[in-house]
């Protein structure tokens, strides 16, 4: 498990997914989550060459995504 360190405070365990794992809880090729970033729909952190997701992050995105489905 990952660590975010903040001054004067404990550590923080947090959950970063990489690009893979990103896909399969979206349900997605990772191409698609490749393309999201390229045209800026997504964002996530590049460590060491190597992108990363935080899942709290993700989720926040999701949620601010959601759309109510209409009656018909």
């Amino acid at each position: 498990m990952n660590t975010r360190f903040l001054s004067g405070v404990k550590a923080v365990p947090t959950r970063l997914m990489d690009i893979e794992e990103l896909a399969d809880y979206l349900r997605l090729q990772k191409q698609t989550i490749y393309n999201w970033l390229n045209q800026k729909k997504i964002s996530g952190i590049k460590v060491g060459g190597v992108w990363r997701f935080d899942r709290k992050s993700v989720d926040r995105w999701l949620k601010s995504h959601e759309q109510k489905a209409q009656n018909f």
